[in-house]
């Protein structure tokens, strides 16, 4: 490709509301283009890119066995009625109607088609197991749509979908898929890990997320730092707190507490560290019904409530949705004071409430808690007193804190999701109805798995771990050049002649080759290959009259000389 008829519009300044550098370079170096709020196009270098992404992909979901679809779209509303995940879903699905008045949906993910597809056409285990894949354009409605591809509405996703006889093959595929995935990022030049996490509105009784470590991830990944544990911080577990010495010394009694409406304040007032009094975290329940119910959550004093832990504890109870903060006015409706909210009494309070106690509280005492009224606390309350309570892991693992497995001291890293894989068992399959007859001729539902890598983000993520601060660095797999040939005087016949045959023999070698022939400055041309990141840049100055071409490689911009055919069997090994 010859630079001059190449449309790469680059620009001299990053967009003004891009944060990360991600969404800066792709957008200066002209890869994409927005279109829309959280909407962009590729452009010829982007669909190059990301065309090699693909690629690399394929080829790897191939040899581990599945079997490339492109599924619709565009879903009947009714199939994802059937599955119970219309109204679970969100407000980020998008739903419409057509001229019929029948609704439909923008795919976010694909389960129902799938498991529509294998109801259709699986009738027996000898046609099992099975896993089909697509790379695909997705839609996710985000109410905040930022960071460039990172976080789109509109994006490209591989999902796959896997179908067993029973959940031991499912085990099976799970550990080949995350086999997969590690091979996927490796090829791709990604440093990436994977760690235990939520299933989210994608269900199912188990989930890996791939990740990579960056300081712009949205993600909080908690690890060890002595031994392999890892996972998202929205399960990540902890041990039991050790008690500090400090242990306040009091009889059961309502106490008075004027204007501690806080834990520093009550901490302040009675003197006591914050690990003994309890903190009430109250939310509004959003149920599948358009109902709402109160729920309560209790966590020591310097802990905060982990709200995905604490959605699914709701889960396990009631069908939440979601949960919404309760304003102090809400609360006096119920008769609770913000500040001052504790357990005695709380049931005859709020009757249908629903009450959890963080798993570091079990068999706790000498705790303070909120006395349910304004400007009063109990001192001297020990939890063992009181029956029926219901213990969940629902605190955030903070760090510091200490592994549950080890030992060993936990730490909070920043983190981008790049993969994610799903045991959904047969959640979906019985849901829409999809069986086979198994050696018994006994009709069962398939257990499945679910497999994603969101695509377009993997150019943002590679660039979020490569690049600098010149421009972007991609890795050798999926950079859109090779080389570019920067002739460092057009005006000059002998430099042109010479970076014309270099041209035509890379070209020959199957050599991805850009020859920059515009009538820039030099500076000017190696300002863009900075920008862009073609792997390397072979100059061709006044040393190439006497046979000695520099080569500088993107990564690092380390630079070498090298003679005519030495640069040429370097690039084609390289």
């Amino acid at each position: 490709m010859r630079y001059s008829h190449l449309f790469a519009p680059t620009l001299k300044e990053p967009p003004k509301d891009a944060v990360l550098k991600s969404h800066k370079y792709l957008v200066q170096a002209g890869f994409i283009q927005q279109i829309g709020s959280g909407v962009y196009s590729f452009l010829p270098l982007g669909q190059r890119v990301l065309k090699k992404i693909i690629d690399t992909i394929d080829a790897v979901m191939q040899a581990h066995g599945a079997q490339s679809c492109l599924f619709n779209f565009v879903t009947p509303a009714a199939l994802w009625q059937e599955s119970g995940r219309l109204e679970k879903y969100g407000k980020e699905l998008l739903v419409f109607k057509d001229r019929k008045e029948n609704d439909f949906v923008l795919g976010p993910t694909h389960e129902e088609v799938a498991t529509q597809i294998a109801k259709a056409h699986i009738k027996s285990y000898k046609q099992l197991p099975l896993n089909l894949y697509q790379i695909h354009t997705k839609f996710r409605d985000e109410i905040r749509p930022r960071f460039g591809l990172m976080r789109a509405r509109e994006f490209i996703m591989k999902d796959a979908y896997s179908f067993h006889t029973d959940l031991t093959d499912l085990d099976r595929e799970f550990a080949n898929m995350q086999e997969a995935y590690n091979e996927i990022f490796d090829q791709l030049g990604l440093k990436v890990r994977p760690v235990e996490a939520d299933s989210g509105a994608i269900g199912g009784s188990k989930s890996k997320e791939f990740v990579l470590l960056s300081p712009s991830g949205e993600d909080t990944l908690v690890a060890c730092s002595n031994c392999a544990y890892v996972a998202n911080v929205e399960v990540a577990k902890r041990a039991k707190r050790e008690e500090p010495l400090n242990v306040p010394q009091a009889a059961f009694a309502k106490f008075p507490t004027p204007n501690t409406p806080t834990i520093e304040a009550v901490s302040a007032y009675l003197k006591v560290d914050p690990f003994f009094i309890l903190k009430a975290v109250v939310k509004k329940v959003l149920l599948e019904n358009n109902e709402s119910q109160t729920a309560i959550f209790f966590v020591r004093g310097d802990d905060s409530l982990e709200e995905t832990k604490a959605l699914n504890a709701c889960k396990a109870l009631v069908p939440a949705l979601s949960l919404e903060d309760m304003e102090s006015a809400a609360l006096k409706k119920c008769g609770l004071f913000a500040g001052y909210i504790g357990p005695y009494g709380l049931k005859h309070l709020l009757p249908n409430a629903l009450v959890f106690f963080d798993t570091d509280l079990q068999e706790a005492d000498s705790l303070i808690c909120g006395a349910n009224e304004e400007g009063a606390h109990f001192v001297g309350v020990d939890l063992s007193s009181f029956e029926g309570l219901n213990y969940q892991d629902i605190a955030t693992a903070q760090d510091g804190q200490i592994c549950a497995l080890c030992g060993g001291v936990l730490e909070h890293h920043k983190s981008i999701e790049v993969g994610h894989i799903f045991k959904l068992g047969s959640k979906y399959s019985q849901s829409l109805g999809a069986q086979f007859l198994d050696q018994e001729g006994r009709a069962c539902c398939f257990e499945m798995g679910c497999y994603g890598i969101g695509v377009s983000r993997l150019l943002a993520a590679i660039l979020e771990q490569n690049s600098d601060e010149k421009g972007c660095v991609w890795s050798e797999a999926v950079a859109p050049f090779k080389v570019v040939i920067i002739n460092a005087n057009t005006k000059d016949p002998k430099l042109n002649a010479l970076s014309e045959t270099l041209y035509s023999a890379l070209l020959d070698a199957k050599v991805e080759t850009l020859l920059d022939d515009r009538p820039e400055r030099f500076g000017a041309k190696m300002a863009d290959f900075e920008l862009i990141g073609c792997s390397y840049a072979l100059i061709v100055g006044n040393k190439a009259k006497e046979g000695v071409f520099e080569l500088i490689k993107r990564h690092g911009l380390e630079k070498k000389e090298f003679s005519r055919q030495e640069v040429l069997d370097f690039l084609q090994g390289a």
